[in-house]
């Protein structure tokens, strides 16, 4: 019986996320900057998402590519990231970036903090 090996959790960005990171670096006039991604308590769920925009990685970051854009994420917050997605919706319940986490067990109702 032939076994499947798992594939290492990563963490991964959607080409319609990417295309929106670049409109974001041009808003904020960094077209040059790259994303961070991390987590932070707080919020009504336990944890909140951060998305900010950075010149670099730090010394102990994690740095993973998709689609052009280079996503750095902290140690700590890889552990509760791990085999998410960011996305990008346009849709009716409002535009914005979205974290398809599949670490996470409840989530708000604004979908910017969760609990594990």
């Amino acid at each position: 019986m032939l076994k499947v090996q798992p594939k290492p959790l990563s963490i991964s960005i959607s080409e319609a996320a990417a295309e929106h990171v670049e409109q974001f670096r041009m808003a904020e006039g960094k077209p040059d900057a790259h994303l961070r991604v991390g987590v932070k308590g707080g919020g009504c769920s336990g944890l909140t998402y951060i998305l900010e925009l950075t010149d670099g990685p730090l010394p102990d970051d994690k740095v993973i590519e998709g689609h052009g854009v280079e996503l750095y994420v902290d140690k700590k917050s890889y552990v509760f990231l791990a085999g998410t997605t960011l996305d990008y919706s346009g849709g009716l319940n409002g535009k914005g970036f979205v974290f398809n986490n599949p670490n996470a067990k409840t989530t708000c109702g604004c979908g910017t903090s969760f609990s594990v």
